[in-house]
């Protein structure tokens, strides 16, 4: 790894232009590429329901929609006819979920529950507020992902920092840097896990039942610091921020503030890039794709504005054995990248789910489309 400060810190921002007529993101041999659905605005984060029906939030950092659309297999036959708008008028939605006929949306400010039963194909009213959740800050830190454990009991909720490197103090970093943990009427709050600058998806490993996240690190420290990672969560573990990076490496701009912190900082489990802002998470559970993806964990990399290069923009694979990470990453969707001089791009990958008929689906965030990746054969 190198040290801080050895390159220059840049802004290199990404300029999406269209995708090309009959232009898609490359996958490896024996998988093939089709659109799911496009027209959308901003399609940040996708939840699949119980019954099968595909959830998409279209959110942003700036001018959000604010909304829900709806896509329903009616017929379960893999063509899903039917796209509704599912809720409007929300705040920067992210999280989304379903339990005893309730549908739970995190918003930037908090977490909302909804009256739901199956098939419907629209949510009404206000929803009751169960959670105040911190909102403002780091601009680009609101969202707030939602998972449930296997039992339904608790709730996660991962909230990302208000700053790069609590630059304004730690008073505005209350709850925040971290995944709460509470019970589904919003009591019993704690904070699960923190020193997580911003956790964004998390996935449950399906071989230990560990809850992983994916995780974005913190900038301006040079081209290739701080690397990105995915990790598993343990209960009360402290990540390093802000005192320190990737475990126990402390961070010069918080030198000696808190020693006692960095020594109990927990290594990240998978480094996956500086600056790839690695949104999407995901372990496949599907039959679909061949044996060596079982369990192994799908990341979508929305792209990095921090580096001379262009870094991310893609959906990395890394592969899991006996429910730890096995091989180094490797890249599985890319061609996001138009033209990396000018740093033009067709779009950026954000979220990773499996659908029901074992393909994967990824929201392309800047290009308003949903990629759907299926396995034919070589």
């Amino acid at each position: 790894m190198s040290p801080p400060y050895a390159s220059k810190s840049v802004t290199n921002e990404s300029k999406v232009v269209d995708w090309p007529e009959g232009k898609m993101p490359t996958a490896p041999a024996g998988f093939a590429v089709s659109k799911f659905a496009d027209e959308l605005d901003n399609p940040r984060n996708t939840y699949l329901g119980t019954k099968g029906d595909v959830f998409v939030v279209e959110s942003n950092t700036k001018s959000s929609t604010n909304r829900i659309t709806i896509f329903m297999d009616k017929d379960k036959n893999g063509d899903y006819e039917t796209r509704e708008v599912f809720k409007e008028d929300l705040n920067q939605p992210y999280g989304m979920l379903i339990l005893n006929e309730h549908f739970y949306i995190a918003n930037t400010d908090g977490l909302y529950r909804f009256p739901y039963k199956s098939g419907q194909l629209k949510l009404e009213g206000e929803g009751e507020k169960l959670v105040n959740l911190p909102a403002g800050g780091y601009n680009n830190h609101w969202t707030r992902n939602l998972i449930a454990n296997a039992e339904g009991s608790k709730f996660y909720i991962s909230v990302g920092s208000a700053s790069n490197t609590a630059e304004h103090g730690m008073d505005e970093e209350h709850r925040r840097a971290g995944i709460l943990e509470v019970n589904p009427d919003g009591s019993g709050e704690i904070m699960f896990a923190s020193g997580l600058r911003n956790p964004v998806e998390m996935s449950w490993n399906p071989v230990t039942q560990e809850l992983w996240t994916a995780v974005n690190e913190c900038g301006e420290l040079g081209d290739d610091l701080v690397p990105d990672y995915i990790t598993g969560v343990k209960k009360g573990g402290f990540y390093g921020w802000p005192y320190s990076y990737y475990g126990q490496i402390e961070d010069p701009r918080m030198a000696g503030k808190a020693p006692e912190l960095e020594e109990k900082a927990i290594v990240p489990d998978v480094p996956v890039g500086s600056h790839t802002a690695s949104l999407g998470l995901t372990f496949y559970n599907g039959s679909d794709f061949p044996q060596n993806y079982k369990n192994g964990a799908f990341v979508g990399q929305h792209g990095s504005w921090n580096r001379k290069n262009l870094a991310g923009y893609k959906v990395l694979f890394v592969p899991f054995e006996n429910g730890k990470p096995s091989g180094e990453p490797q890249d599985f969707l890319t061609g996001f990248v138009s033209d990396s001089e000018s740093s033009e791009v067709y779009g950026r990958p954000v979220d990773v789910t499996v659908l029901p008929d074992g393909a994967l689906l990824v929201n392309d965030d800047s290009g308003n489309t949903l990629w759907k990746i299926t396995y034919v054969g070589n």
